[in-house]
């Protein structure tokens, strides 16, 4: 059951990983290996696993990255207590790469799968970066195709396939020798089965108001989203750096959402560095959701998903890292020690939590909300 409740944490932890990323100019990456722990704690969810990214250059033009992810997954979050049994689980995730740099531009190629008990996801990405002007400003353009076979735990016959296609766009932009500006845009294209086989709405029993029945969800099974981010940083000359973004995200199902990030990196001597920073997230509803529906099948969407719903996330992070520049082991250049930790709060607007004790009518239950932790601690390598 692993789509019911994962969507919200994994998002949150791939998020939190493409904003941990810096920008990449038309120079090979370096030789390393990246090894990190990653845990997401609340809601009533435990996700944790390794993480172990080795990247090797061969010659001067060519690069080799394999990464191995896992996620073990406990879930007793509300909607798995609401109308199914806590359960765990484990996804185990590959990706193997390659970087083909020619004059001022790099070559991208990677393909990824993800593997569950229930759902296997296949991803095929290809991308190009270019450096113009005297690498003063770097253009980016990929493309991602997805195919993913989405199946049910108890359920041997059930079987639907979902297409994804991603297109990225990005400009950045050097203004002066301590700051930078950048532009990305992308789309989404989704096509097939876009909702989750184990989740269900609810509507009011139409022989007792005072009670509440469940039904299947049904989602559209087309879904085109939309985002664009203004994204900025300034170098200090004390060794620091500030960073700001706007994000814009918008969607043919009706969600609009912001988000707003600043964030604040300081060394501390040669080896030392602190990072801070506060993240804000807020969305409006879906067009087909409700918390409860008046009458079963009353319209042709239907969604109870509180990722749907109108909800806002405020995030606080904090990290330190150690480096050694020069280390005692063979063949390593640099050794790198880091340990961040993020706590989110989310706030739903018209979700309610069908849990809680206290006799409450259909519509009146409290409105849900939760916290929950994010860490990594990692060990990475240069050679």
């Amino acid at each position: 059951m692993a789509v019911t409740d994962r969507h919200c944490a994994t998002a949150v932890l791939g998020w939190l990983l493409i904003l941990a990323s810096g920008v990449q100019g038309a120079t090979l990456p370096e030789d390393k290996v990246d090894a990190f722990y990653h845990r997401y704690e609340g809601g009533g969810m435990t996700i944790d696993g390794p993480s172990v990214l080795v990247r090797k250059g061969v010659g001067n033009q060519v690069s080799f990255s394999g990464q191995y992810y896992v996620d073990s997954v406990s879930a007793a979050s509300v909607d798995v207590l609401a109308t199914a049994s806590p359960y765990t689980e484990e996804r185990t995730e590959y990706t193997v790469g390659a970087n083909y740099l020619e004059g001022n531009s790099i070559l991208s190629v990677s393909y990824t799968n993800s593997s569950e008990n229930d759902y296997e996801a296949n991803t095929l990405f290809l991308g190009i970066t270019q450096e113009f002007f005297g690498n003063m400003t770097t253009l980016s353009i990929g493309y991602a195709r997805g195919w993913d076979t989405v199946m049910a735990v108890g359920n041997d016959t059930f079987e639907e396939e979902a297409d994804r296609q991603n297109y990225q766009l990005g400009l950045t932009q050097v203004l002066t020798p301590n700051s930078l500006v950048g532009l990305d845009f992308e789309v989404i294209t989704d096509e097939g089965f876009l909702e989750n086989p184990y989740r269900q709405n609810r509507y009011i029993d139409p022989s007792d108001p005072t009670n509440y029945l469940y039904q299947p969800e049904r989602y559209p099974d087309t879904r085109t989203s939309i985002s664009a981010a203004l994204r900025g940083r300034y170098y200090f000359p004390w060794r620091a750096s500030l960073r700001g973004s706007y994000r814009y995200f918008t969607d043919d199902w009706g969600i609009d959402a912001h988000t707003i990030d600043l964030g604040y990196v300081h060394s501390l001597g040669p080896n030392w560095t602190l990072e801070g920073g506060v993240r804000y997230y807020t969305q409006d509803q879906a067009d087909f959701y409700s918390d409860l529906y008046d009458y079963g099948n009353s319209q042709t969407h239907l969604a109870r998903d509180k990722e749907m719903s109108t909800f806002s996330g405020l995030t606080f992070s904090a990290g330190v890292e150690y480096q050694w520049d020069q280390v005692a082991i063979p063949g390593v250049d640099r050794l790198q020690l880091g340990l961040l930790v993020d706590y989110l709060d989310f706030e739903y607007d018209n979700f309610r939590d069908v849990t809680a004790s206290g006799g409450y009518l259909p519509g009146e239950e409290p409105l849900y909300g939760f916290d929950s932790w994010v860490t990594r601690a990692s060990i990475l390598f240069e050679y």
